[in-house]
């Protein structure tokens, strides 16, 4: 059986899938060209990620198909609820790349916190003849600990970042429709470990009080969920980090929040116009800035790969 990986499959899924005898194509297909080619090799298997697109169109074009697959957690680039209406197995890895994700959250937190994302763009620059100027601009930079993180969304990924906010001594509060209380299991050394309850709570009241947001919520399908109105409620000075799906923030009402100084910073690792996004969110100096790489870790794409192998092999029933 042939599987197409259309955006690329970790080594370790690879190896999984053809020692149990199938055939893993890693040529990346043009969207325009993917029924074509799909029908031509007969794929019954298509995983993707978040660049290729599975609708109704493609799947009323390749009646091979009997997977799709989704290496990471939202489906939102894949017609569900039609291709299992088709007898389709969909599946994806929604837990494989979770911790991969809040570390990147963290890493966008300390950024912003110390003005690395600034320091960065200006030190190869200007540092060698503005180096006291820049050591001066930046020495009001803050710490994490003891400060207030919001996390709205408290699915895998946001107790994950709850985890390790409760290990940098921060104050968790948390807003999900969903989800009334999470269970949040701190490990240390010596195999000891500490639980702490966290009920999520309406999320105006997590705007209200964080001096850190984070965002973990799929793709709005009717508006923003973080725009002009909700910039408002906010504390003056608060940061927001978005490693969720673009389209989550107004980019536009973000960008004058952080002007005003209403958000001290922000940290993106989607946008609204992916692949292109908007140049002037690109080049704000109070953004830290990653072209979607949440799960981008070598640990994280083995976990996928192992995951997306072992869930075929077990619709196919291939021991």
């Amino acid at each position: 059986m042939k599987i197409l990986a259309n955006d690329g499959l970790d080594q370790s899924g690879i190896n999984a899938l053809t020692q149990k005898g199938f055939e893993v194509i890693t040529e990346k297909v043009p969207q325009e060209q993917l029924a074509e080619f799909i029908n031509a090799n007969r794929i019954k298997t298509i995983l993707v990620r978040s660049a290729t697109q599975v609708r109704k169109e493609l799947i009323d074009q390749c009646p091979s198909i009997e997977i799709i697959g989704r290496g990471g957690v939202g489906m939102d680039n894949i017609d569900v609820d039609y291709a299992r209406s088709k007898g389709i197995h969909v599946i994806n890895t929604p837990s494989a790349s979770s911790q991969s994700v809040a570390e990147l959250v963290f890493a966008h937190l300390f950024s912003g916190a110390r003005f690395l994302q600034d320091s960065n763009r200006k030190m190869p620059i200007v540092g060698d003849s503005e180096f006291a100027k820049l050591k001066k601009s930046y020495e009001k930079g803050i710490e994490l600990r003891g400060k207030t993180i919001g996390i709205i969304g408290m699915g895998r990924i946001g107790q994950e970042v709850a985890r390790i906010a409760l290990g940098l001594g921060m104050r968790v509060v948390a807003a999900d429709n969903n989800v009334g209380k999470a269970t949040i299991k701190v490990k240390f050394y010596n195999h000891q470990f500490i639980n702490v309850d966290i009920e999520t709570e309406p999320m105006e009241d997590v705007l209200m009080h964080s001096d850190f947001i984070t965002l973990h919520v799929p793709a709005q399908k009717d508006g923003y969920m973080i725009g002009a109105p909700e910039f408002t409620k906010m504390k003056t000075g608060v940061a927001i980090v978005n490693c969720s799906r673009g389209g989550v923030i107004d980019e536009s009402a973000l960008i004058k929040a952080l002007d005003s100084g209403k958000v001290s910073y922000a940290g993106l690792d989607v946008f609204a116009n992916e692949p292109t996004p908007n140049k002037e969110i690109l080049s704000h100096p109070k953004i830290s800035l990653t072209p979607h790489t949440g799960a981008s870790t070598v640990e994280a794409q083995d976990r996928i790969g192992l995951s997306l192998a072992e869930q075929i092999c077990s619709i196919l029933q291939i021991d």
